[in-house]
């Protein structure tokens, strides 16, 4: 049987209950993001940047998941949590330095990052 992300049980606001499912659909919007923009040579590091880090918040959470101690799930989750903070960044910088880019698509995508953040901090918080 496939398991499809678009199986995930969602609340409310259409967002899925489980972090990891959420950090999923979170890098799905930033590649179709990036893959709609258009931009200059000297824009392309930052996006290919930005395609990295914010698929790495998920791969994070997965592997943590995986992990075999808690040390191990720990880090994964702090490297998570630092991908979600760095990923805001590279998008904050794109929205201050391009003109011509869907600026209400950016400011969706930092609000869902920080909410992310602010999950995976929250779940290392409680974990202790």
């Amino acid at each position: 049987m496939e398991v499809r992300f678009e199986d995930f049980e969602v609340n409310d606001e259409g967002r899925p209950y489980n972090t990891r499912h959420r950090a999923f659909y979170f890098s799905r919007e930033v590649v179709e993001f990036v893959k709609k923009s258009r931009y200059e040579k000297v824009f392309y590091s930052m996006f290919d940047q930005l395609v990295r880090i914010a698929t790495s918040v998920g791969a994070n959470l997965a592997e943590g998941k995986a992990g075999s101690t808690r040390k191990d799930w720990k880090n994964y989750f702090l490297f998570a949590l630092k991908s979600a903070n760095e990923t805001k960044y590279w998008l904050c910088l794109i929205r201050d330095t391009m003109d011509e880019t869907d600026k209400k698509k950016i400011i969706e995508l930092i609000n869902e990052a920080d909410e992310i953040s602010n999950i995976i901090a929250s779940i290392i918080v409680k974990a202790g």
